[in-house]
């Protein structure tokens, strides 16, 4: 075997163990907030059953999926649609108040010349 190929396999290895650790992260959380909140949407209502269950998802209300305390107190089930909603939000908000990290605003103005352009 070439180095190469020893370190592909071993950066495999890694991605598949991190993705596995994620995975096993999400679902004991998730697990627990099914068992502890009714599965309804905590913006628009919507009830799931457990032929759409998969569509109900666990929101960090501090945006921080790490902080999982055992009583549920930083998530909430939001259905898909409005826990995009939600993070799109949270992302609207940071870059509008220019918090570190929050990326730019746009600085182009496509109508910058236009009188010029209009004479």
């Amino acid at each position: 075997m070439t180095e190469r190929s020893d370190s592909n396999e071993k950066l495999d290895r890694i991605v598949a163990a991190a993705r596995r650790n994620r995975e096993q992260r999400e679902q004991g959380y998730r697990e627990q907030a099914l068992k502890m909140y009714p599965w309804i949407c905590g913006r628009c209502a919507r009830e799931f059953t457990r032929e759409n269950l998969r569509e109900l998802t666990v929101h960090h209300r501090d945006h921080n999926h790490d902080h999982n305390p055992a009583d549920g107190s930083n998530w909430e089930l939001l259905c898909l649609y409005c826990h995009d909603n939600e993070h799109q939000r949270q992302l609207e908000a940071t870059v509008s108040t220019g918090e570190k990290g929050a990326g730019t605003s746009a600085t182009h103005n496509p109508f910058a010349n236009l009188k010029s352009l209009l004479k």
